[in-house]
């Protein structure tokens, strides 16, 4: 008898900006604790992460991105369209996407190539 593991695929949707801008000049710091408090009020669980130099960008579906943005990048990566949908809106010069994970091209969504 096969047994055939059926693989769980996420859709992880993100805004992206260069480290001085979105770490820097906006107030990413402030946004993101008023957004735990808010979940922790709601008792829902934590479904964004703050990366720096994700590794998502090194993908082919994200060279095109990837060739626009600086090398020192940070990225805001959420489960919940909406919420970043929002970020994109609170903060305007940031780029938006998506991808699939894992995949052989995206294994670990939340990986940094930071060193």
């Amino acid at each position: 008898m096969i047994e055939i593991k059926e693989k769980l695929f996420t859709t992880y949707y993100f805004v992206i900006a260069s480290n001085k801008f979105l770490l820097i000049e906006e107030p990413v710091e402030e946004v993101l604790r008023e957004r735990v408090q808010h979940y922790q009020r709601v008792k829902k669980p934590i479904d964004f992460w703050l990366v720096q130099v994700p590794s998502f960008l090194g993908s082919f579906d994200m060279k095109n991105l990837q060739a626009r943005l600086p090398r020192n990048c940070s990225a805001i990566i959420s489960t919940d369209k909406s919420f970043i949908t929002w970020l994109k809106l609170r903060f305007n010069n940031v780029a938006i996407g998506n991808f699939i994970s894992p995949t052989n091209d995206i294994p670990s969504p939340l990986s940094s190539k930071l060193t």
